[in-house]
């Protein structure tokens, strides 16, 4: 498999973007199987199960499970909880929490990774609002991510339409990145800052833009089980993430097989085919 970087940031060929495609349907797979199945008295370990099952059917392999230790499919990250929430059986949702799915697969060697925040039954006015808006904020990130661009262009889109958007704590301990033939790579992208700064943006980058808001401070601790990252004031949050390729013709979406919220953004390239392209030698 021939790799070029520049600045420590892998450039993909058509090929293996096509490939990372594929990764990013079964991850969409996934999480809308999960999503499906949030309801009170459902248990956030059988929501583990529903997108291991999906993945295996897909005859690809999760991202997260034994990574560095972890021990499940897909993190989900309950109320107060930011990220990185493992799932349990003790674990059992509740009439108006929030739960973040964030899953990701891997096909051929190639990952794709994504998240969405689900309502439980029926959630507060304060949350719908948080929810719209951080998954607003994510499709504004994604218009930005065209060659030519610099990397902090994203991040201030990202940030623009939060501020618009509400009060809310943009988190900054944990930020998107690079992705490919590993699940975290060069760059990080951050979801504030100010625009025309960092690497410029070439055609075969992909990368993984992931909002993270709080209704209060962004400030996060750490929990006991070593994962699980949580509010430090106890604001309930919300995340939102696509895996997002960097093309001539604009912004592909790899994990989206549907359009976003009403009013797509010109320019984002969402397919639910993909052309049959060589597979990248391995």
């Amino acid at each position: 498999m021939r790799r070029m970087r520049e600045a420590g940031v892998q450039i993909k060929t058509p090929a293996q973007l096509a490939v990372m495609w594929e990764a990013g349907q079964v991850v969409a797979a996934a999480l809308q199987a999960a999503a499906a199945a949030v309801a009170p008295g459902v248990s956030t370990a059988e929501l583990d199960g529903i997108a291991s099952r999906q993945i295996a059917a897909a005859g690809a392999v999760p991202s997260f499970l034994g990574y560095y230790g972890y021990p499940a499919t897909i993190c989900a990250s309950v109320n107060d909880e930011v990220v990185h929430g493992i799932p349990s059986t003790s674990r059992v949702l509740r009439e108006g929490d929030v739960v973040a799915i964030d899953c990701g697969a891997i096909v051929d060697g190639w990952h794709a990774d994504a998240a969405l925040t689900v309502g439980v039954g029926a959630i507060s006015a304060d949350l719908t609002k948080l929810l719209a808006d951080c998954e607003r904020a994510l499709w504004q990130g994604i218009a930005a991510a065209r060659p030519g661009a610099r990397l902090s262009d994203i991040s201030h889109a990202v940030e623009r339409s939060v501020r618009a958007a509400g009060e809310y704590g943009i988190v900054e301990d944990y930020v998107g990145h690079g992705i490919g033939t590993d699940m975290h790579m060069d760059p990080a992208v951050p979801n504030l800052g100010k625009p025309g700064r960092g690497p410029v943006l070439r055609e075969g980058m992909a990368l993984a833009i992931e909002p993270l808001l709080v209704l209060g401070s962004p400030d996060t601790q750490l929990l006991d089980d070593g994962w699980t990252v949580a509010s430090e004031d106890g604001g309930w949050s919300a995340h939102f993430e696509h895996t997002v390729a960097i093309t001539a013709d604009g912004p592909w979406v790899l994990t989206a097989s549907a359009p976003p919220l009403a009013g797509a953004l010109d320019g984002i390239i969402i397919r639910t085919a993909e052309p049959a392209q060589p597979r990248p030698a391995s």
